[in-house]
């Protein structure tokens, strides 16, 4: 027995048998899940965000992402998987009925897009006349400017994540070891390993055609997070450290200052006056940046997310990587959210050594490697400068994690978290029973290869069992009173602004509110 492992095993149980069954039961977990309207035959909508769910620029739990076309629907932090399911579950039922009440649309299941227009038809999500509404607009330019539109509608599921009493130094030791061992996730839960061919057309690609219009990777997983996904050269050249909140902050704030030459030629504005982007530094915003897992802190009103984390450390960590799973009414089940809870607590309670910049780019090979073939029997992974069968590597994390998955159940008194990790570790063991597997199979089986047709009647299949589940009075009047208390707060945003555009934005993005106690920016 390697005593290395055995120390480490030892550390892991040391720190499990320290935490108290009240904060086990104190962890929470929250849902952002993004979706494309789609048009019966398939094809993007290009209508504006439906008017019957209120102000995507104020209302709670269902806004818009990147496109006027992408909803975005998000909970609450909450106590159990159920209840968080629960939550998500209603926002579903009221925005399919307010797209039933408005013609055909519906919600495409899989996290790769539907059939695309041209890039520049793809429509950007609006907010309104205020400041912060129309910030949000130039941003969402800026990203279509800067990578293409196309990538931008590429969605997924982020999960949001806490356990009481755990310092921002404590947060950055799991977000260590959740990037080493993210392969595991990208394996078990990839749901995208074929796409239409309208979203490669005209771009270079490693992909292989299936049929005519759908590409895949035979042995892909999350074609999402590989290549083709959240990628870019300019991000490439960031080697952001999570060694430390301290040195997280420093590598962003040079990305937010750093003029880009490539943006600089983009400029702010366009000959006709109209903006292009928010900044024409390496990142406009904190949101630009790509990861597969971020720490995070609510904001004020108007506050830099880094100025947040700065001045009040880390408050919980959002999971970045997780495919819409197309055969699960909402996008994920109770078991996902129960193997990702057992998951992060592994990754918080084991010992992370700090990164280097000769492991963040084995991690990004792995990455690659996982998302476009991870199925593929006997592949390797990099680790410690070395190599590792990818099953051989996930099999040991798993075992890493059946004291946590024990101790959550001996916690919460039942024994759904070990049955969680039993259902991953049989994935594990049966490549045919994994999402990205099955996906493949029920495209030969039943639709000629056809992605494109596969999506299009999975996400007409999950529209009908949504609108079938009940959906009281009480709900109803619930859901239309958060979306007219909704659209009057939007009014009282624009109704409040007094401050030129440009000298908001100019205020916005400057370095010195990027510090810590810097006065937050007022919305108006």
């Amino acid at each position: 027995m390697n005593p290395l492992k055995v120390s480490s095993r030892a550390l892991l149980q040391h720190r499990l048998k320290a935490l108290t069954p009240e904060q086990l039961k104190g962890m929470r977990r929250g849902i952002e899940k993004e979706s494309l309207r789609a048009q019966p035959g398939g094809a993007l909508a290009l209508t504006p965000h439906p008017a019957a769910l209120g102000s995507a620029l104020t209302h709670p739990g269902i806004t818009t992402d990147f496109s006027e076309s992408q909803v975005e629907l998000v909970t609450g932090a909450h106590k159990s998987p159920e209840a968080a399911l629960h939550e998500l579950t209603e926002l579903h039922q009221c925005t399919y009925r307010a797209l039933r009440d408005a013609g055909d649309e519906m919600l495409w299941v899989s996290s790769m897009p539907c059939g695309l227009p041209t890039d520049e038809t793809i429509p950007l999500a609006r907010f309104g006349s205020s400041n912060v509404g129309r910030a949000k607009s130039v941003y969402r330019m800026g990203l279509g400017h800067r990578y293409g539109r196309r990538m931008q509608t590429i969605s997924g599921i982020h999960y949001n994540w806490s356990l009481p009493s755990v310092s921002s130094e404590q947060y950055f030791a799991l977000i260590r070891n959740f990037r080493r061992q993210a392969f595991l996730l990208l394996y078990l839960f990839g749901a995208s390993p074929a796409v239409c061919s309208t979203f490669v057309a005209g771009r270079e690609h490693e992909l292989q055609a299936l049929t005519e219009r759908t590409m895949f990777m035979p042995h892909g997983t999350s074609l999402r997070m590989g290549r083709l996904g959240y990628q870019s050269d300019a991000q490439a050249s960031l080697a952001v450290s999570y060694n430390s909140l301290e040195g997280y902050a420093a590598s962003l704030q040079d990305a937010l200052t750093r003029p880009y030459p490539a943006y600089e030629a983009v400029g702010i504005r366009n000959p006709g006056g109209d903006y292009n982007q928010l900044g024409t530094t390496l990142l406009q915003i904190e949101n630009e940046f790509y990861g597969t897992i971020r720490p995070k802190r609510v904001i004020f009103p108007g506050e830099r997310p880094l100025h947040a984390l700065r001045e009040r450390g880390v408050e919980y960590i959002e999971v970045r990587l997780m495919d819409l799973d197309p055969f699960e009414p909402v996008g994920i089940n109770a078991q996902t959210m129960r193997f990702l809870d057992v998951f992060l607590l592994h990754c918080l309670l084991s010992d992370s050594p700090p990164d280097t910049p000769a492991e963040i780019a084995e991690l990004k090979f792995n990455q690659h490697q996982t998302a476009a073939r991870g199925r593929e029997p006997g592949l390797k992974l990099k680790r410690g400068g070395g190599e590792v069968l990818l099953t051989d590597w996930a099999a040991e994390v798993m075992t890493g994690c059946a004291p946590i998955a024990a101790a959550l159940d001996a916690a919460h008194g039942g024994t759904a978290y070990q049955a969680a990790l039993a259902a991953a570790q049989a994935r594990l063991l049966d490549a045919a029973s994994l999402p990205s597997a099955r996906v493949l199979a029920v495209m030969a089986q039943e639709f000629d290869n056809s992605f494109v047709q596969f999506a299009r009647a999975q996400s007409a299949t999950t529209r009908d069992t949504l609108l079938a589940l009940p959906f009281g009075l009480e709900q109803q009047q619930r859901f239309a009173a958060m979306a007219q208390q909704s659209v009057q707060e939007q009014k009282k945003i624009e109704a409040a602004d007094t401050m030129p555009f440009e000298v908001y934005r100019e205020l916005y993005v400057s370095p010195e509110r990027l510090e810590v106690r810097e006065a937050a920016l007022e919305a108006h």
